[in-house]
């Protein structure tokens, strides 16, 4: 239940503002399941009295919906569990503990996933070059680049290379003193620490107590002059002494607000990488390691389901994969294509259908061919690859089965199958098919909506 939970928030993350949804509903957690009523425990008796007033219908109906059953929700506030603080100073462990900073973190530091590493990474065209370089920095040797600089949206992979490359550096050498950090629990922990008058503790735990430091979202660094003076020496004295950073942001440093060009010109200053959506045969690659770790074992036709439409970050697909098996063990159902489309239903919002028509249309509209010689027995090339493009399109765009793209071009099956490969292989090896490829694609998701 509580992964169906899970699910749930990110449906109504979808419908509700981003503020109303970190306040009232982010915070919720799945309590326990008793007799019929699903309870979800609260921070607080103030969000428990305004989640009950203003919100429990839609998660009522959320989790109807997820769940495919009917049930009562409840509400009680969380107990609060007694934090304790970490000692004052830095420990002689791999990774540095915070000052004894009170907040929301267990024991006042963050711990490194120890999941995320390059091994279980799956990569594809839009990130692949993030991946080389992150595993370049933590594998040492001939590095021109103290340090790296990893753009992404959420979801699609930023945290998890950093973190890799934290784990690699400390398996190589369990000695390295490696500070995995928000920018916002810098700011917070630098504010505490010259309240207390400990600064000075503080600037030497980052500037000489510090072998790699692991900075995640500098976006919120926007406005914050202090705190972005501060980390600026700090940058620099790492750099001086050729230290390891590597840094994570949605935005880049000459977009956001407020960022002062001295900073800006810091975290520039080595490699910068972009992470992208991920694309379909990616999609393809991240949705089977999912379902495996998942102990699910999906066909290629709810693995290609998912994939077309499930292209917005990886913790959508995820969503999904655990909604659907939630789905087939409440219910006590076999996993099909269409226990698949139910839960599809729940996450993304119905698209404009693409038919086999609409990308013979585009294709012979694009290649300026006759929609009859993509079905004639012609091989030469202004007419073979056309079709070959109509096949691939119509296999990553369509529900259709192999067996109907086939007979739309009077082709066989095992034909349909080599044209795709041929296409692929293309895409990855020929710029100029690749940027074609792209605009079509592009068109076709432009159609959809």
């Amino acid at each position: 239940m509580e992964a169906i939970w899970e699910g749930v928030k990110e449906q109504i993350k979808a419908e509700l503002s981003q503020s109303s949804f970190s306040l009232w509903i982010k915070p919720l957690t799945f309590s326990e399941k008793k007799d019929g009523t699903v309870v979800l425990a609260c921070p607080n008796k103030f969000s428990k009295k305004w989640v009950t007033e203003n919100y429990a219908d839609l998660i009522q109906a959320k989790l109807r919906s997820a769940a495919g059953i009917d049930c009562a929700i409840g509400f009680k506030v969380a107990r609060i569990k007694r934090k304790v603080l970490p000692p004052p100073l830095v420990a002689n462990e791999g990774q540095l503990l915070l000052l004894d900073v009170p907040g929301k973190r267990n024991n006042g530091h963050r711990k490194l996933n120890t999941n995320y590493t390059f091994d279980r990474f799956v990569v594809g065209r839009s990130n692949e070059f993030a991946y080389s370089a992150s595993k370049a920095l933590a594998e040492g040797g001939t590095w021109n680049y103290h340090s790296l600089l990893m753009l992404a949206n959420t979801g699609l992979g930023k945290s998890h290379l950093s973190q890799a490359v934290g784990n690699a550096i400390l398996n190589q050498n369990p000695a390295s003193r490696i500070y995995y950090i928000t920018a916002e629990d810098f700011t917070n922990e630098m504010i505490y620490s010259l309240k207390q008058g400990r600064i000075e503790a503080f600037k030497n735990k980052y500037r000489h107590s510090c072998d790699v430091l692991l900075l995640e979202e500098v976006h919120f660094l926007s406005g914050k002059e202090k705190t972005q003076l501060e980390l600026g020496y700090t940058l620099d004295v790492l750099a001086n002494e050729n230290k390891k950073i590597i840094f994570t942001s949605s935005l880049a440093p000459k977009d956001i607000p407020s960022m002062s060009k001295e900073l800006t010109s810091r975290l520039t200053s080595g490699l910068i990488t972009s992470i992208g959506k991920p694309d379909y045969e990616t999609r393809i690659k991240i949705l089977t390691r999912k379902a495996l770790e998942l102990g699910l074992v999906l066909s290629d036709d709810i693995l290609s389901l998912f994939a077309r439409n499930l292209n917005y970050d990886v913790r959508q697909m995820e969503s999904a994969l655990k909604c659907l098996k939630a789905r087939s063990e409440l219910l006590n159902v076999r996993i099909d294509i269409d226990l698949a489309k139910e839960v599809l239903g729940c996450l993304v919002s119905p698209d404009r259908t693409i038919g086999l028509k609409d990308i013979e249309k585009l294709v012979c509209k694009y290649y300026r061919v006759d929609p009859e010689m993509l079905r004639s027995n012609s091989r030469k090339k202004m007419h073979a690859y056309p079709r070959n493009v109509y096949l691939y399109l119509c296999r990553q765009h369509t529900d259709e089965t192999l067996e109907n793209i086939a007979s739309s071009v009077k082709r066989s099956h095992s034909t349909t199958l080599y044209a795709s490969e041929v296409i692929d292989r293309k895409i990855k090896t020929d710029a100029q098919i690749r940027n074609q490829i792209m605009f079509l694609n592009q068109k076709l998701d432009e159609m959809k909506k």
